[in-house]
């Protein structure tokens, strides 16, 4: 039997086709799948979610938690930043030396408003490794959805090494469904027919991860 064989007979199972409908999705679907790949130590698997990271064109930054403040104030200096948009959950020291304007995260902020706002910090719930990828779950450190998805620079925060997951089945262990979810390879980019890269079309051109430890 082929690989194709037994993917095709999964999905008629699914579908109440040939072969019946499984009794429950929870114990009857075949979730046998590695949770990871490979056998890595947590140093390891930061570094990995770092290299990743760089892959993806995000630009990685090391730092502890003392000396985050300075960090981000850096980051935001070197940007040449103006405004930033600030979540109402944000630790209020991160931004504590930045020489930016706060935009607060409210509902009645518009969509011009965001546009105009040079950059955006927010912190994530959980960083995939294996992926590079950040997911951001809407909590009140990260915001709502849109304030990651209208500004062109996305600064994120990730705590390692305890926000920091091997692979994709372990992060949604972590994550809550019904939240929000907005999952992160790098900035946005896409591209044409002729395969022509164009960043920023549907989120941030620059996205910097600051990978913070020491809490």
């Amino acid at each position: 039997m082929s690989s194709r064989d037994v993917i095709l007979g999964r999905v008629r199972r699914a579908l109440d086709g040939q072969g019946g409908a499984p009794t429950t999705y929870a114990t009857d679907i075949d979730r046998s799948y590695l949770r990871e790949h490979g056998d890595r130590t947590v140093e390891e698997t930061v570094e990995l979610l770092a290299e990743n990271l760089a892959d993806y064109r995000a630009l990685v930054h090391r730092t502890t938690h003392p000396e985050l403040g300075r960090t981000i104030a850096r980051l935001l200096a070197e940007r040449g930043s103006r405004t930033v948009v600030v979540p109402p959950g944000l630790p209020p020291e991160w931004l504590a030396e930045a020489d930016a304007t706060p935009l607060h995260d409210r509902a009645a902020n518009t969509p011009a408003e965001l546009d105009g706002v040079d950059s955006v910090v927010t912190a994530c719930a959980v960083a995939v490794a294996e992926t590079g990828t950040i997911v951001l779950d809407g909590s009140p450190d990260q915001g709502r959805r849109r304030i990651t998805l209208v500004p062109d620079h996305h600064i994120c925060v990730v705590r390692v090494p305890e926000q920091v997951v091997s692979a994709v089945p372990q992060a949604l262990e972590r994550l809550d469904p019904a939240r929000p979810l907005t999952w992160i390879s790098g900035p946005s980019a896409t591209s044409d027919i002729e395969l022509d890269r164009v960043e920023g079309v549907h989120g941030p051109r620059t996205l910097e991860v600051i990978l913070v430890s020491g809490e």
